[in-house]
């Protein structure tokens, strides 16, 4: 499929559900409650997302790529965050398991993502 807008990127998609999921989680009594965390754990996910949408319109795949980058480590900080989130028993271990295979899956195809910028850019110098 041709990549016509953000909203086309397999990975924007999957951290859209992500970002939703996570926010469906932090709604939770003792989640909301931990201001410093909700805040991190939502801001953290919201940026997977706008940095995809932020670099497709960068003007180069260089650009695109350092966007990529940071919507990666976005989404290791919310599998970071996950752990704080379980370890204070804001979530259950089963929905620990889910978001971080969630999040799993969003860093694995914006990772496939960059993999397939930079070989079609070797091929394009």
């Amino acid at each position: 499929m041709k990549i016509e807008r953000f909203e086309d990127i397999d990975g924007w998609k999957k951290a859209r559900i992500l970002t939703k999921a996570v926010y469906i989680a932090t709604r939770k009594e003792k989640f909301s409650a931990d201001y410093g965390l909700k805040d991190q754990i939502t801001r953290a996910s919201v940026s997977i997302m706008n940095n995809i949408a932020e670099g497709f319109d960068s003007g180069s795949d260089a650009e695109f790529i350092r966007f990529l980058v940071y919507s990666q480590r976005s989404a290791t900080e919310v599998m970071s965050c996950l752990y704080v989130a379980v370890d204070n028993q804001y979530i259950t271990e089963s929905e620990f398991e889910s978001l971080y295979a969630l999040t799993g899956e969003c860093r694995s195809l914006i990772g496939g993502f960059i993999k397939y910028l930079k070989k079609k850019s070797a091929h394009t110098h």
